[in-house]
């Protein structure tokens, strides 16, 4: 089964039940050894970048998080999850991520009228051919709610875009590596697509 990562940073339960409803099994274990015994791994996350790499670190998981991309295990980053995968981030300092995607988490500087965080639905725009986007089109309308951005070194990564303000990356995809900047969990049927593409890549 898919292993959903409790790190004490994510909203579990939500995803769980998406890929419950796409009918990909998956479980939450804060147990690091069945993680890397798992054939796919998801890394949820929502709060402060610092706070949940000091909570990795602790739990063991940055080492199963390593292990599983070089032994080419799918792994899916999603919201705070996906901005985990990559060198560093700058939310509230310089602080470093898990460096298995280049580039660096900034915030949003936005013209006046403009808030932050970014909450609500925007539509994407697909930017190469992806495995996790299979029958996902460019316009269909994602949820979204975070104040900082991933800007990558590599733009090959990016796999879907998004606008608020200024383009950023929604979706990336790198080999066996997938960051989702949305909830798909809580975006309705074109969620629950993506979840089960994914789980299509694990259970193939």
């Amino acid at each position: 089964m898919i292993a959903i990562i409790d790190y004490g940073m994510g909203n579990l339960h939500s995803v769980e039940k998406g890929f419950e409803k796409a009918g990909c099994p998956a479980f939450i274990t804060d147990d690091s050894q069945k993680v890397s015994q798992a054939p796919g791994i998801v890394l949820p996350g929502v709060g402060a970048f610092a706070d949940a790499m000091d909570n990795l670190s602790r739990t063991g998981f940055i080492e199963v998080l390593k292990e599983a991309v070089q032994a080419e295990k799918p792994v899916l980053g999603i919201c705070l999850g996906m901005q985990l995968l990559f060198r560093e981030s700058e939310e509230n300092g310089l602080y470093t991520g898990l460096n298995l995607l280049p580039g660096r988490v900034i915030k949003f500087n936005l013209p006046s009228g403009w808030k932050v965080p970014h909450m609500g639905w925007n539509q994407i725009k697909k930017m190469k051919d992806s495995s996790i986007l299979k029958g996902i089109n460019s316009g269909i309308y994602y949820y979204f709610v975070h104040s900082y951005y991933v800007a990558p070194e590599d733009l090959s990564l990016v796999a879907a875009s998004s606008q608020y303000g200024v383009d950023f990356s929604a979706v990336v995809e790198k080999g066996n590596v997938f960051g989702i900047q949305f909830h798909p969990e809580k975006s309705s049927d074109y969620g629950l697509k993506i979840l089960k593409n994914f789980g299509e890549l694990v259970y193939r």
